[in-house]
Parts: C-alpha cells; sequence; structure tokens
C-alpha cells in the first residue's frame, strides 16, 4: 500500500495533514522497534551461550550421579545378596537346633522362629509366623489341647500366670503336655531388650528323675524301714488323715496288740481304743486331750505321756507333728528306769530318814556341846569374877601400902607383887575374852566410831606402864571416822600395844595410821626382838610363846589369838612385817565411813590438869564386897580422899539423905556383875542427888557395856580395879571451893 492509497485527495489539507502525521509517527515508531528487536536478539545469544554452558556443567554433574547411583545400586544389591544369605544361614542354623526356637523383638513382635517352635503344641505351628505378638503366641497356646492346665487353674488364668513371668528377664519352667510329656521352656533377654525363648523336650530327663526318684524313695524306704526294725522303739507313723503309713514291728510287742491289726490304712481311733484295753495312762493326761491333740487344726506342739501295761512295764509315749500334717508315735520301754527310780526314791527315802535320825543325833549333840560350852564360859566368867573380887582387893591393899617409909627391899618386893597381880589380872581377862570368842555368840555392834578418840585413851592407860619399862611410847594422832565395834577394836588395838611394851627391852612404840582407799591401816611398831620365820604361824596360837622359858609375867600367849579372833569376828585384815633383831610391824585395815554416825561410847573424857589434887574430894563408895570395899577406902583414903562406903545403893540413899551431904564423886560396884543393874543405881541416885560424876565398877566385858555406860554418862571402871585410872578419874573430879 502507497501513501497515495493512504490519502484521500479529496480530504482537505487538515485532513490530509493529520493522516500523513499519524503514517509518519507509525514509521517513525516501526523504525525504532527494528532497532529494539536486534538488541533482544543480541541478549537471546549470550543467554543461550550461558545456558548452554550450565547444561553441559548439569549434566556432567548429573551423570556423575548416576554412575554414583549406579555404584549404590550395585552394592545394595550384593547387601541385599549378602543380607539374603545371612538370613538363609541363620534359618538353616536354628533349623539345626534340636530345640524350639523363636526371636521377639523389642515390641514382643515374633522377628523369626524355626520349625520345631511349639510343633508339640497342636493347633499353634499353622498360625505361627513373622509378625504375630507375643501376646497372640501364649492365647494359641493356652487354648491347645495339648497344654495340660493344673487342677483349678483356667486357661486365662494360665495366660495371666505366663505373661507375669514373661517380664522377668531370665524364666526358665516347665510345662506338663498331654501324654505324660514335659516341655521346658527358656526365656533370655539380650542386650537390645529382644527375646530369645527355646522350647526343649525334657520327657525323658523328667521321667529318668521320676525313675530315681521312685528308686531312692524305695531304698530310702527300705533304708527307713531296716533302721524302724532295727531301733528298741516302736514306731508308728500316721499321714494328714490320721491314718496309719509305717510301722515296725517293735510296736506289737510292746503294747500287746495283734500284728494284723497294724495294716496300711489302719484309723488312729481304733489303734488308740485297742491301746486303751491293754495299758493305763500315768501322767494324768487323759484319753479325750490325746484325741484332741490328733485332732487338732493347725502345728500341734509335740505330746508326750506315759502308759503302763498290765503286766507292769512302763512306756514313754512322745507323738511329734509333721509338716504334711500327719505325726509319728514313738513308743520307749522306760520299765527299768522307772524301777531304778522308784529304788532311788526308796533307797532316797531311807536316806532321809537315816539323816534325819543323824541330824537329830547331831542336834542333841550339839545341844550338850552348846550346854558344855556356855557351862564352861559360865564357869569361866564365874570362876574369873571370884578371882577377879580377891585379886583386885589385894591390888588395892598393896597400891595403898606403896609409900617412902619403906625400905628398898621391901619397895622392890611390893613392886614385884603388884606386878604379879597385873599379870595375873591380865590372864583372867585375855581368858574372859578367849571364853567368849569361842562361844559363837559374842555380839557385834558395828558403828562409826572416832579412831583418835580411841587411840588417845589407849595411850593414857598404857603410857605408864611403857614409861615404867623406859621405853617411849608414841601414838600419833587420826581424824578418822571408822565404821567397827568401839569394844573390839579397842581391845584389838590394847593387845597389839601391850604385846609390843611387853616384848620391847629397849627402844619405842610407835602406832600410826594411815588411810588407803576406803579404810584405814592402823599400825603398831616396835623395837623388839622381832619373831623368827618358824614362829610366824605359831604366835596365833593359844598358850603359845616364842620364848617358852620366859615368866609369867609375860602371860600366857592368849593376846594375838584375841586379836585373830576379834579380827576374824569383825571382817577386818590383819598382818604383820617382821626383821629379827629389829623388831616388829603389826597392822590391821578398818573400814572407813561415809557418814559420821559417832558411837556414844567414844565420847572424850575430860582430861584432867596438871597438878590438881585429890585431897578433900568426898567419894561415896557402894560395893557389895566387904574386902573389895575396904580396899578401895583404905587406897583413896592414902590419898587423902573422904570415903563414904556402904554395901548397896539403899544404904547409899540413906546415908545421903541422912548426912544432907552430895559427894563430890560416886563409885558404884553393880551387883552380882549386873552392870545393867548397876547402871539403874547411879539413875536412881542421880535423880535423887543430882548430876554426880560416877564410874560404874563392873567385871562385865560384853561388847556393848561400854556403849550402854556412855549412853548413861558414866564413866566406865573394869574390875579388877587400876590404882592409876581410878586416880585418874578422881583427878578429873573438880572440887567446888
Amino acid at each position: 500500500m502507497t501513501t497515495e492509497s493512504l490519502i484521500n485527495p479529496a480530504d482537505s489539507t487538515l485532513r490530509q495533514n493529520e493522516k500523513l502525521l499519524t503514517i509518519s509517527a507509525a514509521l517513525i515508531r516501526r523504525v525504532e522497534q527494528m532497532n529494539n528487536d536486534s538488541d533482544a536478539a543480541y541478549a537471546q545469544f549470550q543467554r543461550a551461550v550461558l545456558l548452554e554452558d550450565t547444561v553441559r556443567a548439569r549434566t556432567r554433574e548429573l551423570e556423575h550421579a548416576l554412575e554414583l547411583l549406579n555404584q549404590s545400586n550395585a552394592e545394595l544389591a550384593e547387601a541385599k545378596r549378602t543380607t539374603d544369605t545371612a538370613r538363609r544361614d541363620l534359618s538353616n542354623a536354628i533349623e539345626t537346633i534340636g530345640e524350639g526356637f523363636a526371636l521377639f523383638d523389642p515390641s514382643d513382635v515374633m522377628v523369626l522362629c524355626n520349625s520345631r517352635f511349639a510343633s508339640a503344641i497342636t493347633g499353634v505351628v499353622p498360625q505361627l509366623k513373622p509378625g504375630m505378638t507375643f501376646a497372640q503366641y501364649v492365647h494359641l497356646v493356652s487354648r491347645s489341647p495339648s497344654l495340660r492346665l493344673p487342677e483349678g487353674v483356667s486357661p486365662d488364668d494360665w495366660v495371666a500366670q505366663r505373661t507375669l513371668r514373661h517380664g522377668d528377664d531370665q524364666v526358665v519352667f516347665n510345662v506338663h503336655m498331654t501324654g505324660d510329656r514335659w516341655l521346658q521352656v527358656s526365656e533370655q533377654r539380650t542386650p537390645d531388650r529382644q527375646t530369645v525363648i527355646m522350647q526343649t523336650d525334657v520327657t525323658d530327663i523328667i521321667r529318668l528323675e521320676r525313675e530315681e526318684r521312685s528308686r531312692m524313695m524305695d531304698d530310702h524306704t527300705a533304708l527307713i524301714r531296716a533302721t524302724l526294725d532295727h531301733i528298741h522303739q516302736g514306731v508308728c507313723i500316721f499321714n494328714g488323715d490320721n491314718r496309719l503309713v509305717g510301722w515296725n514291728s517293735q510296736v506289737a510287742g510292746m503294747l500287746s496288740l495283734k500284728l494284723a491289726q497294724f495294716r496300711v490304712g489302719a484309723d488312729f481311733d481304733f489303734l488308740f481304743r485297742r491301746l486303751q484295753d491293754e495299758v493305763r495312762i500315768q501322767t494324768g493326761t487323759r484319753p479325750a486331750e490325746i484325741l484332741a491333740w490328733v485332732q487338732r487344726p493347725g502345728a500341734r506342739p509335740p505330746l508326750r505321756f506315759e502308759v503302763r501295761q498290765r503286766q507292769g512295764k512302763v512306756f514313754d509315749i512322745f507323738a511329734q507333728d509333721m509338716p504334711d500334717r500327719g505325726f509319728v508315735i514313738s513308743f520307749t520301754d522306760v520299765t527299768a528306769e522307772r524301777q531304778a527310780a522308784e529304788k532311788l526314791r526308796a533307797a532316797n527315802d531311807l536316806l532321809e530318814a537315816r539323816v534325819e535320825a543323824r541330824t537329830a543325833e547331831i542336834a542333841v549333840a550339839l545341844a550338850d556341846a552348846e550346854r558344855a560350852n556356855a557351862s564352861k564360859s559360865r564357869f569361866v566368867a564365874a570362876a574369873s569374877h571370884d578371882l577377879l573380887q580377891p585379886l583386885s582387893a589385894a591390888k588395892l591393899y598393896c597400891a595403898s601400902l606403896a609409900d617412902d617409909t619403906l625400905a628398898p627391899g621391901q619397895q622392890n618386893a611390893l613392886s614385884k607383887a603388884l606386878s604379879a597381880l597385873g599379870s595375873v589380872e591380865e590372864i583372867i581377862g585375855a581368858l574372859l575374852d578367849i571364853s567368849q570368842l569361842d562361844s559363837g555368840k559374842a555380839p557385834v555392834r558395828l558403828s562409826a566410831v572416832d579412831l583418835g578418840r580411841i587411840l588417845r585413851q589407849l595411850g593414857d592407860e598404857l603410857r605408864p606402864a611403857a614409861s615404867a619399862k623406859g621405853l617411849e611410847l608414841r601414838i600419833r594422832p587420826s581424824t578418822a571416822m571408822v565404821q567397827t565395834d568401839a569394844s573390839y577394836l579397842r581391845r584389838i588395838l590394847q593387845n597389839l600395844i601391850g604385846n609390843a611394851i611387853r616384848y620391847t627391852e629397849a627402844g619405842r612404840i610407835l602406832v600410826g595410821t594411815r588411810v588407803s582407799g576406803d579404810g584405814v591401816r592402823i599400825e603398831v611398831w616396835d623395837t623388839g626382838p622381832g619373831i623368827p620365820e618358824v614362829e610366824q604361824e605359831n604366835i596365833y596360837k593359844e598358850f603359845h610363846r616364842i620364848d617358852p622359858v620366859a615368866n609369867t609375867g609375860n602371860g600366857l600367849g592368849l593376846g594375838l589369838a584375841i586379836v585373830e579372833r576379834a579380827c576374824a569376828l569383825l571382817d577386818h585384815h590383819h598382818g604383820m612385817r617382821t626383821a629379827v633383831g629389829r623388831g616388829t610391824c603389826f597392822h590391821l585395815t578398818v573400814p572407813l565411813v561415809p557418814a559420821l554416825s559417832r558411837d556414844p561410847a567414844m565420847l572424850p573424857e575430860r582430861v584432867p590438869e596438871a597438878g590438881v589434887d585429890m585431897a578433900g574430894q568426898i567419894v561415896l563408895l557402894v560395893e557389895p564386897d566387904a574386902a573389895m570395899r575396904r580396899a578401895l577406902a583404905a587406897l583413896m583414903e592414902r590419898w587423902g580422899v573422904q570415903v563414904l562406903d556402904v554395901a548397896s545403893g539403899v544404904e547409899a540413899a540413906a546415908l545421903l539423905s541422912e548426912i544432907e551431904l552430895t559427894p563430890d564423886a560416886m563409885l558404884l560396884g553393880d551387883p552380882a556383875d549386873d552392870s545393867v543393874a548397876g547402871l539403874a543405881l547411879i539413875a536412881g541416885l542421880r535423880a535423887q542427888f543430882g548430876p554426880i560424876p560416877c564410874r560404874l565398877l563392873t567385871a562385865d566385858r560384853a561388847p556393848g557395856i561400854g556403849a550402854a555406860c556412855a549412853a548413861a554418862g558414866v564413866s566406865l571402871l573394869q574390875r579388877p580395879v587400876d590404882p592409876a585410872a581410878l586416880q585418874f578419874f578422881l583427878r578429873a573430879v573438880r572440887v567446888p571451893t
């Protein structure tokens, strides 16, 4: 199409110009568009080149990936072949196992099993396949007619029990099958929680064990039968239904029952009735109690009783429960034992009768001995009293003769007479002590005693005797309170110190104490000749002296005998240490008391002041013995004392009332050495005339007399009277000015 065809000449110039402008614009656009298309083509060319490079690279990668894929496919195919081979090998291997085998994964899903697995269980094998759950497997087994369930157990019960055991890591159990066959099932958990189940037919093993057990039971039965037949006891064995299942031949002979009555299955009641016809129960057990024991539910305690046959035989019957509710009864013939026991009882009765008769004879002899001993003690006491009275009077008379007007020869003779009388006094006192200790009735009064006071009193009494021999007597003070009898302790120490003074010729005597633990050790040291070793065991014997040729002034050897007996009576340990030529130490240990409970007998006496004169004192003397009264009065009058002497308390009260004079002191002798009567007399006079200082003159050496006098506020002066002790008392009395 040309331009001329586009312009209509008929159009106006303006119209034609408009058309020309439109055509021109279109041509310009076309030219511009042509330029633009050439640029896009070049860009497309560039992109094609780049795309070709990319495609080429991707192609190479794809070829490489394809090569790897082919290699992987080859390896996978090889692995599959290997796995298939391994699976076939595993299947072949488990097929060669003689037992049934199955493997379940951790989710209890069957992985594989061999052909023998559950082959003995009817109806299970056709349904066994991989993928079956353990619960399905157990359910199939529980419904199988081959499974022989225990009595009272249903299939569901068996499933519950089997599932419960499946939870254990290791399980082994036997399953009873029909036809008396047995299958052993073993479960084992692997480390990755898979479950391996093995099934083994153990029928032959169980049958063999059963046969072996039966054979052993037969052997045991034969052994038990032989044992029962060879023991001397009769034995019966009953089962849980109280039926006889075993016995020996001895039981029939023992019970005099027919052996035919002992048969398997015999009822206990039947045999017990037959037994009652032949024997009699001895021990108080009633037949009903025995039957109740047999019928008792639960555990039965052992039962024992005795029966006696008509012929006199005695049987000990012992029944013992067994775990299966059965029981065993044994019969032991104890006739010989019972006869021996009866003979023993008869002999014992005879012996007891003889012992009683002998005891009666001994009691009579003992009573005679005690009467003789008491008579001896009374005789010794009476004889001593009769001797002490004139002895005391003689001492007092001799003491009253001692003055400066006598010639030296007379003074020497008088001194020896006084010494001899003192020795006789000590011997009589020792005889009294020995007599009382040997009687076995010496009373002991234990109390808290001030040891220091006893030592001070003994020092005051014995120091003059020591000084007379030129010896130094040193007694160290003590503050100890001891648990003992004051009278006996005083007598012990008096004998020990007196012996030391008697046998020591020169030097000194030392008395000391030391506390050791819960006791006080009292020691008496001397510088005497010592005791030879051969004599150390003999010094405690009566009438034994180391020097038998010594004069009687050294006593009869009773002092240490008294010490030993008194220490044994008080349970005080004593002993000695000695060195010949150097001296001896006697010691005893007395227990301490924790609480101070002082004996009133040990109250301190008032010590007289030095230089106090007795002249002008008025003393009331009450003494039933006339000779003793005159001797005492003569002695005190020589000291310047005015004596009012009477024979009784009645005369004393009458005299004092008549002269209306209160004496400065009183000396009261007890009537017939009755210290209780003497104390009563003192109490009566004091009640009438006031608290006059007083001493009781007595030969009573009972241990309690000192305490009784102290409780009454009265000093004690033992017969025979010691002039020095009497003088000590009178010097302590103050005369009113």
